[in-house]
């Protein structure tokens, strides 16, 4: 069947370029004032972040008419300049608050305090030299996932049994950015492991998903012997559905929709679709609770979900939710402004007694090839009989 390849810009999207677009703006008037530029030099810098701001559509154009190295090129530029901005905007914007309080302090005072805050051009540099040397930091941190170990203990499991091991991997983004020496990194350390299972809980796949056929075949060198399944996140149906499931399949991974499998007599792995697939019209409603219920309740249910959003329906049905989603930001301090959408943000969140949700930080990246104060993660959680 033919696969729709219609681009649409999902509402989160539009906000987010409308958010950057103003970053930018802000950015360009700091060093206007800063640097004492001249408007030619103003008038390129406003064309230049024009050009950025659109650049990832283009690049998402791009990639599908086969300009596959332009675009790895053009992206590791777009998305470095977008870290870069996103850095320089809230280093900027708290040394403006700080110069704020002091006035405010001045003026409930009645004191001078004007020679503590900076000029224009030492606010300009300052921002500018603490934004790369946070970018430096934040590429290097992006390189290094660290192996969070979470231990569970149930009553569900038989007493003698051995612990079950699972590696999450999540929110991987294999694209332009995240390629095959990055994967590579990644599965040395899952095989390193040797997890009876391995897990993706979604966006696997990024916004430039063609030309990664070499990618599927590194999953090869891990079989756990339990297997491996995945669920959707809301890329897969960014990236287009049966292109993503296809690449999933073909990394040896069991796509679980609305579906369940049994690890073991006593573990159950169920598997849900991210919602974006129902905004689309592309996944099917479904009955979270119902699918949840109709699993022998002696079982340890283990939920794949992308988002880390619990249904309280189904709290009680499952023992173990994974997801991911959030990224804990990905880059500080926008972990702050997740956490009002997703206050369970990352790690382990008790929910009842025997029930747990998990939120991984996530592997890869999503759009810069940096992390600031939310390190990637391999997760490797052992279910222990009580």
């Amino acid at each position: 069947m033919r696969t729709n390849r219609r681009f649409r810009v999902p509402a989160p999207f539009a906000l987010i370029v409308l958010a950057y677009a103003g970053m930018q703006l802000y950015a360009v008037y700091k060093a206007y004032i800063g640097a004492g530029l001249t408007p030619p030099i103003v008038t390129g810098l406003l064309g230049w972040a024009a050009l950025m701001t659109l650049l990832p559509f283009l690049l998402w154009r791009l990639e599908r008419g086969g300009w596959h190295r332009p675009v790895v090129a053009g992206a590791w530029i777009a998305y470095f300049w977008m870290g870069l901005t996103f850095l320089f905007f809230w280093v900027a914007l708290g040394i403006d608050l700080f110069d704020g309080v002091l006035s405010a302090a001045g003026a409930l005072l009645r004191a001078d305090l004007s020679g503590y805050a900076p000029s224009a051009w030492h606010a300009f540099l300052w921002s500018a030299v603490l934004t790369l040397g946070l970018t430096a930091y934040g590429f290097v941190a992006a390189l290094r996932r660290r192996v969070e170990h979470v231990v569970l203990s149930t009553s569900k499991l038989p007493a003698g049994s051995e612990a079950l091991r699972i590696a999450q991997i999540s929110d991987v983004h294999l694209g332009a950015i995240i390629g095959a020496r990055r994967l590579r990194r990644i599965l040395e350390k899952v095989r390193a492991l040797e997890p009876d299972v391995l897990v993706s809980t979604g966006d696997l796949l990024d916004g430039q998903a063609d030309h990664l056929d070499g990618l599927a075949r590194l999953f090869d060198a891990v079989q756990p012997r339990l297997g491996k399944f995945a669920v959707t996140g809301n890329h897969e149906f960014y990236v287009g559905h049966r292109r993503a499931l296809d690449f999933t399949r073909r990394c040896g991974f069991t796509v679980l929709s609305g579906e369940t499998v049994t690890l073991t007599p006593n573990v159950t792995l169920a598997g849900v679709d991210d919602p974006t697939g129902r905004r689309m019209g592309i996944a099917a409603p479904l009955d979270e609770p119902a699918l949840l219920a109709a699993q022998p309740r002696g079982r340890f249910t283990i939920l794949l979900k992308h988002q880390p959003v619990v249904d309280p329906r189904a709290t009680g049905l499952f023992d173990l939710q994974l997801s991911g989603h959030v990224h804990r930001g990905q880059i500080f301090p926008f972990g702050l402004l997740v956490r009002l959408v997703y206050p369970r943000g990352a790690g382990l969140t008790p929910l009842a007694p025997q029930c747990w949700l998990y939120v991984s930080r996530g592997t890869g990246t999503w759009g810069p090839p940096i992390r600031v104060f939310a390190p990637p993660e391999i997760t490797l959680i052992e279910i222990k009989p009580a």
